[in-house]
Parts: C-alpha cells; sequence; structure tokens
C-alpha cells in the first residue's frame, strides 16, 4: 500500500520521470510528486513489480522498464514519454546498484565494478543527455541521488562510494553546462528506512538504531521525497549546482556498532 503525506495541490500538468521508482526512497518520491498534482513516470528493471506499482499510484502514474546504463533503451524510453505525455518538466535519477552486502576489495571483480559505475554514473548522464532539450523548454529541473557515502564510506564499498562521488562532480558539472535554463541539484541521504510506511508502523527502529546517530535520528522515504519535490518546485528556483544532505546530523561523523 502506498500512502499520500500530503493534499493533491495541482503541477499544471508537469510531467517527472522518476528512474528506479518501484521501491524505496524512488517509490516515496513519485507517491510524493503525485500527491503534489505531478503526473509521474516510473521506470524500474523489474517490470513486473514496476506495473504493479504504478497500478497501485492511480491514474498518475505511468510505468516504463529501462535499463538506465544502456543509451538504447534511455533514447526509446525518453521517447516513449514524449509520445505519451508531450512533454518532461522534471528528472529524478534515483536508480542504483547499492552494494548491499559490502564487497571487498579482494572479491571486487572488474565486471561489478563496471556495472556499479554504469548504473549509478553513466545512467545519470545519458539521462540527462537525453531529456536535456525537452526539461529546457519548460524551464526544468534534475535531481540526482547521490549517498554520504560518497564523503565517509563504509567499509568494503570502494564501488558504490565512487560511483556516488562521481555522481556529485556530475551534478555540478551539469548545473553549470545546462544552466540557466535547467536547474541540476543532488541529495545525498545517509541512513534511511525505505520501508513502508504500515511496515514503519508495525515494527518501529529499537532505541539502538538511534543510538547510533549522533542526533538520534533515522530518516525516512517522505525526508528524502520532501527535499527532492521542493528541489523541482519554483521555490527553489535559485538553487543549482549544490547538494542537500539528508543524514539527521551524521555528516561530520560516522558511528559504527558492534
Amino acid at each position: 500500500m502506498i500512502e499520500l503525506s500530503t493534499p493533491a495541490s495541482g503541477a499544471n500538468g508537469r510531467v517527472a520521470l522518476v528512474t528506479g521508482a518501484a521501491r524505496g526512497i524512488g517509490l516515496g518520491i513519485a507517491a510524493w510528486l503525485i500527491s503534489e498534482g505531478w503526473q509521474v513516470v516510473l521506470t524500474d528493471l523489474d517490470r513486473v513489480r514496476g506495473s504493479k506499482v504504478a497500478k497501485v499510484l492511480g491514474d498518475s502514474a505511468w510505468f516504463i522498464s529501462m535499463d538506465v546504463a544502456d543509451e538504447q533503451q534511455v533514447a526509446q524510453g525518453v521517447a516513449e514519454v514524449l509520445g505519451q505525455f508531450g512533454r518532461i518538466d522534471a528528472l529524478v535519477c534515483n536508480a542504483a546498484v547499492a552494494d548491499p552486502h559490502n564487497i571487498t576489495l579482494e572479491s571486487l571483480d572488474l565486471a561489478y565494478w563496471n556495472r556499479v559505475l554504469a548504473v549509478n554514473l553513466s545512467g545519470p548522464m545519458l539521462l540527462a543527455k537525453h531529456c536535456a532539450p525537452y526539461l529546457r523548454a519548460h524551464s526544468g529541473a534534475i535531481v540526482n541521488l547521490a549517498s554520504t557515502r560518497a564523503a565517509q564510506s563504509e567499509p568494503d564499498t570502494e564501488a558504490y562510494a565512487a560511483s556516488k562521488g562521481g555522481l556529485l562532480a556530475l551534478t555540478h558539472a551539469l548545473a553549470i553546462s545546462l544552466g540557466p535554463e535547467i536547474r541540476v541539484n543532488a541529495v545525498s541521504p545517509g541512513w534511511i528506512d525505505t520501508r513502508d510506511p504500515a511496515a514503519r508502523r508495525a515494527e518501529p527502529l529499537s532505541d539502538a538504531d538511534h543510538a547510533q546517530h549522533p542526533a538520534g535520528r533515522v530518516g525516512n522515504v517522505e525526508d528524502v521525497a520532501a527535499m527532492v519535490a521542493w528541489l523541482l518546485s519554483k521555490n527553489a528556483g535559485f538553487v543549482t549546482g549544490q547538494e542537500f544532505v539528508v543524514d539527521g546530523g551524521m555528516t561530520k561523523k560516522m558511528i559504527y556498532s558492534e
């Protein structure tokens, strides 16, 4: 079940393309934007899951399957969006290979390294390349989902940290290359509880979970989604080339529990 956090406020028919939107933070972003009146195109590699999610989100959601590291699929996907809606006003690059199990340097093979960088770094570049002409036509915006690991990596996450560090550099460069018509920013989440709202209520995080953080806070998908929605709004019209860290006060220090 998807829960919307704010009432619809209307967005004048604007269309947002959100990658990796079938689960977690991407799904939260899609749901939040829909609640604010956007038409959202969700992309994901998982065609079955993505189609089901789009149905749950309702008439304002539309799904296409896409490998963001494949330029032909990106070009075809953008063409499909234009054929369906005639415009693209916002691009949110969330799709990523997340290193969930942490691969040691000794076990890291070049094929895996290349895949992580292809999805996490080449993907946003390709999407920006193919969406830029249409974003420019509507003074659009791009938001790239980076990570605090770009600056404060956890053990055995070399590929992920390198890809997200490169994504921050790409964000700054795109802001200059595409400005002033297109604004480009990055959001870097820290520890985010990506479970759906019902699961979070049924099994809240423990005091031990919160105790790992200097500010005693753990984020949720709505924290990130609200930041992304603001960056896509006219209220952020003077904001570009920036990184916004959503990490509950952990910017200066990472704490690891036994």
